[in-house]
């Protein structure tokens, strides 16, 4: 009676985890919708954060790689993972939600390389960017947008070329320059 009641116990703890989405270190594995959340500024700007996800190309130091990811409307060029800064989650926590959602990788995230104000292209509204470098330790097979979204790991050189953000480029270049001080 006793190894029925323990079935019974795991199988229906197993439909009850089902219906939760799969998640990570706390974060969710299910990409978050809407602007119910949406941090804004007493400006009204909305407030945004992503991540320079870097590596390093032998792990033993050297030559650094960074991760960029395909914007979501085909043809729109390549960009770093960034998304929007909700209430209900510190900075740091959004920053890792937004590069795990879109660019499948994870890892140590460093101070702040600081804050951009830029025009969003789709609506036309001032948005207050943060970004934070990311030394990967972990990329996912499958993520939240890895059915619309491509990643591709380049040099720094590269990466600017290729980053057809100018606040974007900025930051990157903010970022080389702190690693190239040490």
């Amino acid at each position: 009676m006793t190894e029925l009641c323990v079935s019974y116990c795991i199988s229906n703890y197993s439909n009850i985890a089902s219906q939760f989405p799969p998640t990570y270190n706390n974060i969710s594995l299910v990409s978050r919708t809407g602007r119910d959340l949406q941090r804004y500024n007493t400006n009204g700007y909305r407030q945004v954060v992503g991540c320079i996800p870097y590596r390093y190309k032998n792990h033993s130091g050297g030559e650094i790689e960074v991760l960029l990811i395909s914007a979501q409307k085909k043809g729109k060029g390549m960009l770093l993972p960034k998304g929007g800064w909700e209430i209900d989650e510190s900075i740091e926590e959004a920053a890792l939600r937004e590069t795990i959602e879109e660019a499948g990788v994870t890892g140590h995230l460093e101070e702040s390389l600081g804050m951009w104000q830029y025009k969003s292209k789709r609506d036309s509204m001032i948005h207050d960017g943060y970004m934070f470098p990311m030394l990967v330790s972990e990329q996912f097979e499958q993520w939240p947008e890895s059915g619309f979204r491509q990643r591709k790991w380049v040099c720094l050189s590269e990466a600017i070329e290729l980053c057809r953000n100018g606040w974007m480029r900025e930051a990157l270049e903010v970022f080389i320059n702190r690693k190239c001080q040490r």
